[in-house]
């Protein structure tokens, strides 16, 4: 019945690594595009906004 003995500063820094790692992935994904597939998304979502816009009703407010 004998515990393993962990260092503590070893163990943060691995997890300070773990987390870095982590963060790298999500940035590659978020930031690591191209621009023409950034040009892309943009203009899909320019598309998508007009087409939302185009099916608004305006509302006639009451006159006083």
């Amino acid at each position: 019945m004998t515990a393993e003995i962990v260092n503590l500063r070893q163990f943060r820094k691995k997890q300070a690594r773990s987390e870095k790692e982590k963060q790298a992935e999500q940035n590659r994904i978020s930031f690591g595009r191209t621009k023409p597939e950034k040009n892309l998304t943009k203009a899909l979502n320019e598309k998508a906004a007009k087409a939302h816009e185009a099916g608004h009703i305006e509302t006639p407010k009451p006159d006083k």
